[in-house]
């Protein structure tokens, strides 16, 4: 069952988020919180929004009971007053929150709310993956607001850890991409046959999730193809606005997408049904073409796993035997579902449906002889914006090429 804090609707104070400016994303200093008990007892996903430019999805926290009693937390959200109300009621029937657990390095997303949340519960230890950094400035991580005795960096033998007993992980990486590394730790809890997941696979859903709909506005604002179209709340616009919202937060530039001119936006801003500030005084140069459901549905593929275009572009191409490797292992796994910190959640998924999604990185040979990745369930063209921030990157030798 979905909850929210029911009694705190009526106070904007309860979605308040302070540290906002740290990671400037929408919704800013207000942030709803949707929990769901996704399994009886024993697993809770916590949703919450971020985006740019009303590009709007979820981040996701997820609770897991322990066996002898407490909670351990994966991937921690903002700890709003209400997001803390809906931990609280699990603290007072389950036990303390024992076990905070930061899966990656490289996600400020996901990095910025530990420190905060941990504060909140003192008790807890904190274990976090290794090799961590930041930028512009690598700095300690007590300076990112980490306590410093209760942190701990995840060991590579998981048995070495006070959860051994109920959880196994696995890490991906380092891998190297010149500015700092990309590093990601699964989670198998046992008991419940659930994966863990923050960034490498996830599912796209082809209605908006139910957190995202707290708030439809950005769905709305995304549903129109002008300007001049007055937004309107519909069960069919919501639809639309989040196949257009997943596309751009997987491409950024899809194929299907054209950029009105400056002249022309300018004009239908002046002329837009609303002009105030909500709506960026009217400015909307965004153009799609009549096959945009086509990239949608790809990328939608009746709910399969996949990995972002961006991973399969970017970063997990340059560790492929690595990346590969890992996969295998954790597919040894007997999972019968997948949490991922992003998007659909949970995903009933198997192994082998997990190995599936890595595919693209087995490599193929073109007729000159150079490695090629099969992602050919994606539409190539969808890519182009990718690639050329690759070959940018290549060019510059800010990032190392693929291997």
């Amino acid at each position: 069952m979905d909850k929210v804090g029911q009694q705190l609707y009526s106070d904007d104070r309860n979605f308040a988020w302070p540290f906002w400016f740290t990671v400037p994303l929408y919704p800013y200093g207000k942030r709803q919180t949707l929990r769901r008990e996704v399994l009886k007892d024993t697993i809770w996903t916590f949703d919450q929004i971020q985006g740019i430019l009303y590009v709007t999805v979820p981040i996701r926290m997820t609770v897991v009971r322990l066996e002898a009693g407490g909670l351990l937390v994966y991937a921690p959200v903002a700890p709003t007053p209400e997001c803390l109300a809906l931990v609280k009621e699990l603290v007072e029937k389950y036990g303390d929150v024992k076990y905070i657990i930061l899966p990656t390095v490289s996600g400020l997303e996901h990095k910025v709310f530990v420190g905060p949340f941990a504060r909140q519960f003192p008790t807890a230890q904190v274990f976090i993956a290794p090799d961590q950094w930041s930028f512009p400035v690598n700095l300690p991580l007590t300076w990112l607001g980490f306590p410093k005795k209760r942190t701990h960096l995840l060991p590579a033998d998981s048995r070495q850890t006070p959860f051994a007993d109920e959880f196994d992980y696995a890490i991906l990486g380092p891998i190297d991409l010149g500015l700092g590394p990309f590093e990601e730790v699964v989670f198998f809890h046992s008991r419940s046959r659930t994966l863990l997941v923050a960034d490498t696979v996830l599912s796209v859903p082809e209605t908006p999730p139910a957190i995202v709909q707290l708030d439809p506005f950005p769905l709305l604002f995304h549903a129109r193809d002008t300007a001049l179209e007055v937004i309107e709340d519909t069960e069919a616009n919501r639809r639309k606005g989040w196949q257009r919202i997943a596309l751009f937060s997987f491409y950024f530039r899809p194929s299907a997408l054209e950029t009105a001119g400056w002249g022309q936006t300018l004009r239908e801003a002046f002329q837009a049904a609303d002009r105030s500030k909500k709506v960026y005084f009217g400015l909307f140069p965004f153009r799609w073409k009549e096959n945009w459901q086509r990239s949608f549905e790809a990328l939608h593929g009746n709910g399969r796993l996949f990995v972002a275009p961006i991973l399969q572009t970017l970063i997990l191409n340059r560790a492929s035997k690595e990346t590969i490797d890992w996969a295998d292992r954790v597919a040894q796994w007997d999972f019968q579902r997948i949490i991922p910190c992003h998007f659909a959640a949970p995903v009933e998924a198997t192994p082998s449906q997990f190995r599936q999604a890595f595919c693209f990185l087995e490599t193929l040979r073109n007729e000159a002889g150079q490695a090629g990745y099969d992602v050919s369930f994606l539409p190539e063209e969808d890519f182009e914006l990718l690639r050329e921030i690759e070959q940018t990157l290549n060019k510059r030798k800010i990032t190392p090429p693929r291997r």
